[in-house]
Formats: C-alpha cells, structure tokens, sequence
C-alpha cells in the first residue's frame, strides 16, 4: 500500500465517507490531537516508571484510535462500520487513579511539571489531552459526537496528573512545587 497519494497537496483531506474538508477543519484539528496525544502515550509507555501501566496504556491508546475514526466519520456519508466506544476504559482510569492515590502524599500544594523523565512526559501528554478536549467540546457544539469521548479525554487527563506524581513517588524523588514570588 502507498502511502503517499498526493491527494493533500492543495491543503484538503477527506473525511471517512469521501468528504473534502481543509487540513485546518475543526474535524482534522480534533482527531490530529488525539493522535498526538496517542504518540505522548506512546512515549510514556516507554519509561521504565509506566512499565506497571503498560497493558492499561495500550488500552488507553487503541481507545484513542478508536475516538480519532470516529472523529474522522463523516455521519451523514461514511458507510464505514466503526470499532464501538464503551465506559469500560474510563472506569478503568478511575480504579487505577484511585490505587494510585492510596500510596500518594495528600496534595497541599500545586506542581509543577519535573523531577524525572516520566513526570514531565505525564504532564506534557495532560496538555495535550486538555488540548484535544477543547477541541472536541468545540466540535461537539457544531456536530454532537460520541457521549464516551468528552469523559473520557477528562478522566484521562486526571489519570496523567496523577501518573506524573505516581511517577516521581516510585522514583523517591520529590515533587517540584510552585512556590510563586511574593
């Protein structure tokens, strides 16, 4: 298979069901974030800190990949079949956030993102994903989309800040607190 086809040479790209639509449409700024926010996943997963989170973080990215072809969906022309959304993998970010949380320091102060590799990559892919949320809600205002997408892209950025502290907690290593200047 090719994977050039030069199709996108003008600035259009289509959407699952054959419709063209500029590369800067709501639609393609939607589904690229997530898309990006499945490489930061990706990224995460390779730190020695994520290695317990792995099956959890492949979950994470196959649902990701699910929520980006149903953003690409055109709903009034695709044909296409897709892949079903379910509550199951935001669940399962709640039970995992709430094991983390039981061997956590209680938070009294805000962090700031640092102190190992693993932690600022946590925090990065939380920017990214708050980043596809908005876009998404914004979507969502125009073309209502999966009830499973906005929920879960909140409940993952959570999981990712409590990562980012789980992280540095595994690693003995203290937490970067803002301290602003008086």
């Amino acid at each position: 298979m090719k994977i050039y086809t030069k199709k996108g040479d003008t600035g259009q790209t289509s959407l699952l069901g054959g419709t063209r639509v500029p590369k800067y449409d709501l639609r393609i700024e939607a589904y690229g974030t997530i898309d990006e926010l499945n490489a930061q996943m990706g990224l995460i997963s390779d730190q020695e800190e994520a290695r317990e989170f792995i099956s959890l973080i492949r979950l994470v990215q196959n649902q990701l990949f699910t929520i980006g072809s149903h953003l690409a969906n055109d709903p009034e022309k695709s044909q296409f079949t897709l892949p079903e959304l379910h509550e199951t993998e935001t669940e399962l970010l709640e039970k995992s956030m709430d094991k983390m949380n039981a061997v956590l320091p209680e938070l009294s102060n805000f962090v700031l993102p640092g102190g190992n590799l693993a932690n600022s990559l946590a925090h990065v892919a939380r920017c990214v994903c708050r980043r596809a949320e908005r876009r998404v809600v914004e979507l969502h205002h125009q073309h209502p989309v999966h009830p499973v997408i906005i929920p879960f892209l909140n409940r993952l950025s959570d999981w990712l800040f409590v990562a980012s502290r789980y992280f540095s907690h595994k690693s003995d290593l203290p937490e970067v607190i803002w301290t602003p200047r008086e």
